[in-house]
């Protein structure tokens, strides 16, 4: 990997304070983002979703635990696979204790929600040694209907807001008849036992949850992988890690 051109104290502070104007831009452009997020309209969750946990079976609402507000990571585990996805693991593991702390105290609960069983997921929950709450949809629309489970024998296929005809479209046709598991977060929110569905991010928009990228994202050699260097082509043109559509 190529590295940073050596020069002098004074030509790399010039440097540093042109990219400091263009950051300033991206984190003014970010607060107006986040505004127009929370301006989104909700939809009410009426289907009646059944979860299975450490305590048996629970519904959407009692994932919040009392809080005002959940957010959900949609975490990649096959009911036939023994071990979760990669890229859902290192998430999972970004999750400290201090990070769940500061979401309860904003009123807010956290939890995972995967497909595979219940038995699977606690046993990989031990051997990573986390404490945050999963669940298993096994058996449930959960996963179809918030497009992280993509079957189109099941459901037609809409991932991260596009069809299978859009998928094509983008250069990606292989998940336009994909059938398996896709990373997802969602975010809801309570009205007594009312619960609305306010946010997902499918795709590359998982990244909120990868703080040690946020780190790489600082560091002279970055994230170290392939598609992190400019190309003039679209994110979604992109070449396609199965798993994780760009």
């Amino acid at each position: 990997m190529k590295r940073p051109e050596a020069v002098t104290r004074d030509e790399w502070l010039d440097a540093r304070r042109e990219l400091l104007v263009r950051e300033k831009e991206l984190t003014r452009a970010q607060d107006r983002l986040n505004a127009e997020r929370r301006r989104l309209p909700m939809v009410r969750v009426d289907k009646d979703y059944r979860f299975t946990g450490p305590d048996g079976e629970v519904a959407l609402v009692d994932l919040f635990e009392g809080r005002r507000q959940l957010v959900l990571q949609h975490f990649m585990f096959d009911p036939s696979w023994d071990q979760g996805c990669p890229s859902c693991t290192a998430m999972s593991d970004d999750l400290s204790e201090g990070a769940l702390a500061h979401l309860a105290s904003r009123d807010t609960a956290f939890a995972a929600v995967s497909r595979a069983p219940y038995p699977k997921l606690a046993a990989y929950r031990r051997e990573r040694g986390w404490t945050f709450p999963w669940y298993s949809s096994h058996g449930s629309d959960f996963n179809y209907d918030f497009h992280v489970s993509l079957d189109p024998a099941v459901t037609p296929t809409v991932y991260n807001f596009r069809d299978a005809a859009a998928w094509v479209e983008a250069g990606q046709e292989w998940l336009a008849d994909y059938v398996g598991e896709q990373p997802g977060v969602s975010a809801f929110l309570r009205e007594g036992d009312a619960v609305f569905h306010t946010y997902s991010a499918y795709g590359r928009g998982v990244e909120v949850m990868m703080q040690a990228y946020r780190l790489l994202d600082i560091t002279a050699l970055g994230r170290q992988e392939e598609w992190e260097e400019p190309s003039g082509r679209a994110p979604e043109a992109w070449p396609a890690d199965p798993g994780f559509p760009r």
